[in-house]
């Protein structure tokens, strides 16, 4: 046996050892895990309402006490803890119903690298305890991935093995999201929904092979029938880490900034971000400039913020939507071959749910995937649990030839699942697993896989599979979200 074989034995063992002996009160089950999933429609509807009602609610979420150092930035290096404030970090939350008496749902961006769904179903009990917003079907709590936001996530501590979640900022997340989530209903009004889409040129980039992104931003705006909200959310798919790994100060970094852009150029409008499909790499076109601190980060944050939120505004060819809203939300067990991540949850880096088999010998994390259609099949938004890598949406796979692994993808991918006109990802939706991979370009270090990146036949680096839960989380993720649609449409 070479040494390479000897090795990822020795991991092996060690992995199955690690999840063996970890106690059991540090698994959860299914029926806890699920708890507070709304799962939304049984069977999707096309019987339109009068009209739309929507609500925005929003709540600063940045610390009094944010520039102490008790708080670290997550998304860069660990260890550096926050020594100022460029600009608040908020949550920011709409409320949508039809009127069709199916009741309403919650969307909610959250100025932050990742939440766990743990974390996310905290809120969504909160919500519900609270009895303030009857008849809600569904709530969906997404992050935007600032990588200047403080760490919820625990994985930026001083330590490697030291969580970085700071316990009662965690809390106040919690309590603040659940009061923007409130807000939201108690702030709606009865009136209309239009969309519009832009293609953007020379924005985006990815970082790792095939070069594919989603280059479309998509704007989706309420409008009151008596002038009291203007709505405006937006997707659009680039990791927000413009402020460069050299950075001190707490940001919500582009999407801050495309939002004032939007807001000061149109009286009495809110607007929210929500990321897309950004697994790869996806970011802005000078990432590589940006990061190491090459030019004015700050700046150039702040510019690509302000371009996007141009394009925003400039969007007017928009087209009604019918007043209605299917959407359905299931559970999802992936498996957790990375066992890195299953120590930092035994370690308490990490709080996401977790189970395991009967044997002892292999962990799962509990999360989930959704599907939200706005009109009858005009917008069709896939609610993906983490960092999807963009081929998974629309197909443009390495080949066979020039795959890491000389296979070939074969998925049913998301954009074929769907028959809406438009559809999109909105990424890091209630849960972060990390980088969703094909399984053709999985690539593992041979001798120490999910500790050290590996570098594949043609030298390309797979540092994403470190931040991965495994090989197989693409397709159970792929495979839910075709189940739920078929269920939902009566194909199945």
């Amino acid at each position: 046996m070479n040494t390479d074989k000897i090795l990822r034995s020795a991991i092996g063992l060690l992995a199955k050892t690690i999840i063996f002996s970890i106690p059991e009160k540090n698994f959860t089950t299914a029926e806890k895990a699920d708890k507070y999933m709304l799962s939304g429609d049984k069977r999707f509807s096309s019987e339109k309402g009068k009209y739309f009602t929507c609500g925005f609610g929003k709540a600063v979420l940045t610390p009094a006490d944010a520039s102490s150092g008790k708080y670290f930035i997550a998304g860069y290096d660990s260890a550096n803890p926050a020594c100022g404030v460029l600009d608040d970090i908020y949550a920011r939350a709409v409320y949508v119903d039809d009127n069709t008496g199916r009741g309403g749902v919650v969307m909610c961006a959250v100025d932050a690298v990742g939440i766990s769904r743990k974390d996310i179903n905290l809120i969504r009990k909160a919500v519900i305890e609270s009895g303030r917003i009857p008849g809600l079907k569904s709530i969906n709590i997404c992050a935007t991935h600032s990588h200047s936001s403080i760490d919820t996530q625990g994985l930026w501590g001083e330590k490697i093995y030291k969580c970085g979640r700071n316990e009662e900022f965690m809390e106040f997340l919690r309590q603040k999201t659940a009061q923007a989530v409130i807000a939201a209903y108690e702030n709606r009004a009865d009136g209309r929904l239009f969309y519009s889409v832009k293609k953007t040129e020379d924005m985006q980039y990815d970082c790792r092979t095939p070069d594919t992104f989603d280059p479309n931003l998509t704007k989706i705006r309420f409008e009151a029938f008596d002038g009291s909200e203007n709505i405006c959310i937006v997707n659009f798919a680039s990791h927000a880490e413009l402020m460069g790994s050299k950075t001190k100060s707490i940001s919500a970094d582009f999407p801050a900034y495309m939002i004032k852009e939007i807001e000061e150029n149109n009286p009495d409008c809110n607007a929210v971000f929500f990321n897309g499909a950004i697994g790869g790499m996806i970011s802005a076109k000078e990432i590589r400039q940006v990061y190491r601190n090459a030019i004015d980060c700050e700046a150039y944050t702040k510019q690509f913020g302000k371009m996007l939120g141009e394009i925003v505004n400039s969007l007017t060819d928009e087209k009604e939507l019918a007043p209605l809203i299917n959407v359905k939300s299931v559970p999802v067990k992936i498996v957790a071959a990375n066992f890195v991540l299953i120590l930092a949850r035994f370690l308490k880096v990490l709080n996401n749910d977790i189970f395991r088999s009967s044997n002892r010998t292999q962990a799962y994390i509990f999360t989930e995937a959704g599907y939200l259609e706005l009109g009858n099949e005009e917008i069709g938004m896939f609610l993906i649990p983490g960092e999807l890598f963009p081929e998974l949406y629309n197909g443009e796979f390495l080949s066979e030839e020039a795959s890491a692994t000389g296979m070939k993808a074969q998925y049913k991918i998301l954009r074929e699942q769907s028959n809406a006109k438009h559809t999109f990802v909105v990424g890091l939706c209630n849960d972060e697993l990390g980088y969703i991979i094909p399984e053709n370009d999985f690539y593992l270090n041979p001798r120490m896989p999910y500790i050290n990146s590996g570098n594949d036949r043609f030298d390309r680096n797979h540092y994403e599979e470190t931040n991965s839960t495994g090989p197989e989380t693409a397709r159970t993720i792929l495979d839910a979200t075709d189940r739920l649609i078929s269920s939902a449409k009566g194909d199945s």
